[in-house]
């Protein structure tokens, strides 16, 4: 597992930067941590990393949100906390989007755990004292 310590906003897209460097040609992003860690404000991160001239929004009531990369990869960012069933995901498509080339990155993965692919990779939020964060992700 490696570790980045953010101690300030200033710091997160040389984080975001750094996890896109490790993880390579995977897709499949898995983000854990408590409410208000962080995993939102790291996808915006990461997707200004990637040039996305939109502005990035939690898709906590639509579920998931759609954006282009400066290279025109598509990205999907999905947030399942409000979900009900995991029947809603399946009337997603969420295969169609886990299947594509583009970048997937997913809130609350822990609520559909059972539907992630075993090539996923799990990066974990938390919040530690003075608004500093950490960010563990393992080597691929």
């Amino acid at each position: 597992m490696e570790t980045i310590t953010i101690p300030s906003l200033q710091e997160l897209p040389q984080a975001a930067q750094r996890v896109l460097q490790v993880i390579g040609n995977r897709h499949i992003i898995a983000l854990y941590g408590a409410m208000g860690a962080g995993k939102t404000t790291f996808v915006k991160a990461i997707c200004e990393t990637l040039g996305v001239p939109d502005q990035v929004n939690s898709p906590t009531f639509t579920l998931i949100n759609e954006y282009r990369a400066a290279n025109g990869q598509m990205i999907y960012h999905f947030d399942f906390y409000r979900i009900n069933k995991i029947e809603e995901v399946y009337d997603l498509g969420y295969d169609e989007y886990f299947e594509s080339e583009g970048l997937c990155l997913i809130e609350w993965p822990e609520l559909i755990e059972e539907l992630l692919p075993k090539e996923v990779v799990r990066i974990y939020i938390r919040e530690l004292t003075g608004g500093v964060r950490e960010i563990s992700f393992g080597h691929f």
